[in-house]
């Protein structure tokens, strides 16, 4: 990675990142803003049946309702502060996190420590959209990301969504996600309580977030990434 950061550093014409706050890192370690774009990613919602609904509820043991994590275990994702914070709330609605183990803090140990949280590894395709669209809320108080794509596939599904302050997860949720300091944990606790307590809420806050996807398509995607291109053939 460094190596390759060093090379898009010194040689490249332009440089496509997908979110303002990867940009300003790039800026900050060498990159002139002349060269920076910024593309974001897409994601496409999908309509999900019943039977669908009642297979990955099977499959995976679930409960009717749930709070989901996605992602690969690793220090920047936070899933210490994620875990005290689901303990604090003290819900009876578990904490499902799906994803690879990854590294840093053993998934194992914290999970030992935490009840009504369950890791149920990795899983793949339409199952993930799924469990997404099934989800109570999405809860993803990520310390850094480049985009931060699971925020944007639950909002793709109309799932209301918890996500970090001040990172790039908020240029994807904007005003149709909680927002939260994902170091208070007290602050993330009551989050999750405020959503779990009011359907409502979570309804009023699905429907803008399935409204802000869709400015986010892989066809503007692909046509914004085939301007740079085009630019720097010129």
């Amino acid at each position: 990675m460094t190596r390759a950061f060093e090379l898009t550093r010194a040689e490249a014409a332009l440089v496509i990142v997908p979110s303002e706050v990867t940009a300003a890192d790039c800026r900050a370690n060498g990159i002139d803003d002349s060269r920076l774009r910024v593309v974001p990613w897409g994601v496409t919602p999908a309509v999900i049946d019943e039977a669908a609904r009642a297979r990955v509820s099977q499959t995976h043991r679930l409960p009717d309702e749930f709070l989901l994590w996605v992602g690969t275990a690793e220090p920047r994702k936070n899933l210490p502060a994620l875990l005290a914070a689901h303990r604090a709330s003290g819900t009876d609605v578990p904490l499902i996190l799906v994803g690879p183990k990854g590294w840093g803090p053993t998934l194992d140990t914290l999970l030992e420590q935490h009840d009504g949280v369950r890791h149920v590894g990795q899983v793949h395709g339409d199952d993930l959209t799924v469990l997404y669209d099934m989800a109570t809320a999405f809860v993803y108080p990520s310390l850094l990301e480049g985009f931060g794509m699971p925020v944007l596939e639950a909002m793709g599904q109309g799932t209301a969504v918890i996500t970090s302050r001040g990172t790039a997860t908020e240029e994807v949720a904007g005003d149709a996600g909680v927002l939260i300091d994902p170091t208070d944990v007290e602050e993330l606790a009551a989050a999750m309580n405020s959503l779990i307590a009011d359907a409502g809420r979570r309804d009023r806050l699905g429907a803008a977030a399935l409204e802000r996807a869709a400015l986010f398509s892989w066809q503007r995607s692909g046509s914004l990434t085939a301007d740079v291109y085009e630019e720097a053939r010129q």
